[in-house]
């Protein structure tokens, strides 16, 4: 929740700052105060966002080589099908969330939208740094490093674990700490112009259908777990609200899967299937996490100028993507959000004005997302357990 405040925090003070700007006109000295004030913001935006975009190819890069190199303990058909049904849920949840968004969102924005890059204020220097490579390249290389990692070649294992834990250091103790500023520098370009307050209203709207789409995929998921184990999947899905709540206050899977296993074989998950699901979903079942992101994405493509809502087989190969890439997002809020960042930039061309709105709503409500994550492990586990069982009684 601190990273949360200090990122209202920002947004105010860019608003505030930008605001002032609009409503004090063009002339006067007030005005050319206020004019140096913005510029000093939006290029602080620009030196941030340089570098924050520069490490985003790492953060693919490392966290993917590293988290798919893991995966690959315990019995093969039930690591196999436990993979399946958590990408299968997190696919599917991003195409519910696809079907509702390009139906709701342009209703809801209407004819709501920021400025041109060319109306915006320019800061005083354009700092521009070019990544070691693209975001497509990055995902490639690290799928091919991941599966070799699979080998066991224990100098390569090293080599990206430690530049896991090196890239994540920098996003715990550097981007997440300069998120706020950067956020600020965004929003002071947007008040200056006076679209800002049209554009937060639409978002407070879609942030409350992302909630609303994350408790129906929760019930579709326990309706499916709770038909398999012949159990009522309210009363399955009302004996994991202690690790929904959990979620929402570490707003963090690691952090909540003592709880979430306690309550998975609360519902009569054998102890067996649930000690390897619940650890291992808590990486891989990312599917509030998706419904939100791609229900923001919409919004922000209905906002922004020159973007277009992508069809439903280019919306299906990105939601593919953010399935994979979100596996490699660190135990830090705003996490998945940088690690996704990439695919919206690649896959939708999301520009760094889009990429800020993008990371000021998933934070807004990475506790809510976190908390439908952990919970629908709980229901990954129970899936499971059935199809274990059955197993067993062909053998």
């Amino acid at each position: 929740m601190k990273l949360l405040a200090k990122l209202i925090a920002g947004i105010i003070a860019g608003i505030a700052v930008g605001g002032i700007y609009y409503l004090v006109g063009d002339g006067g000295t007030m005005s050319s105060i206020m004019e140096f004030i913005v510029r000093l913001f939006v290029t602080m935006q620009s030196v941030l966002g340089a570098f924050i975009f520069f490490t985003i190819p790492f953060i693919i890069l490392f966290f993917i080589a590293s988290g798919i190199s893991k995966i690959g303990t315990g019995s093969g058909k039930v690591v196999g099908a436990t993979l399946g049904v958590a990408y299968l849920s997190t696919l599917g949840a991003g195409l519910l969330a696809y079907a509702v968004a390009s139906f709701i969102m342009p209703r809801i924005t209407g004819d709501s939208q920021v400025p041109e890059e060319g109306a915006a204020i320019a800061p005083f220097l354009e700092f521009d740094i070019p990544p070691v490579m693209d975001i497509l390249p990055a995902l490639v290389l690290a799928f091919a490093v991941g599966i070799v990692n699979i080998l066991k070649l224990d100098v390569m294992i090293k080599f990206f674990d430690q530049g896991k834990d090196i890239t994540e250091f920098i996003i715990e103790k550097v981007i997440i700490r300069i998120l706020p500023f950067y956020i600020a520098g965004v929003f002071a370009g947007m008040a200056a112009t006076g679209t800002v307050f049209d554009t937060l209203l639409v978002f407070g709207v879609v942030l409350l259908v992302a909630i609303i789409l994350h408790w129906v995929w929760l019930m579709f998921q326990y309706t499916i777990a709770g038909s398999l184990l012949k159990q009522n999947p309210f009363k399955m899905l009302k004996n994991m609200l202690p690790a929904y709540f959990t979620a929402l206050g570490t707003m963090s899977s690691a952090a909540t899967i003592p709880v979430t296993l306690a309550r998975t074989k609360e519902n009569g998950i054998r102890a067996r299937i649930a000690d390897f699901v619940v650890p291992l979903g808590a990486t891989i079942h990312l599917s509030g996490s998706t419904i939100t992101i791609v229900s923001c994405s919409i919004a922000v493509m209905t906002i922004l100028p020159g973007y277009d809502i992508p069809g439903l087989w280019e919306m299906v190969g990105v939601i593919l993507l953010l399935g994979v890439v979100m596996i490699a997002a660190p135990g830090v809020p705003g996490g998945a959000i940088m690690a996704a960042s990439g695919v919206l930039m690649a896959n939708l061309g999301f520009n760094e004005a889009a990429v800020a709105f993008m990371i000021a709503l998933y934070v807004a409500q990475d506790s809510f997302g976190t908390a439908t994550n952990v919970t629908g492990d709980g229901a990954v586990a129970g899936i499971i357990d059935a199809y274990e069982q059955k197993l067993n009684k062909k053998a």
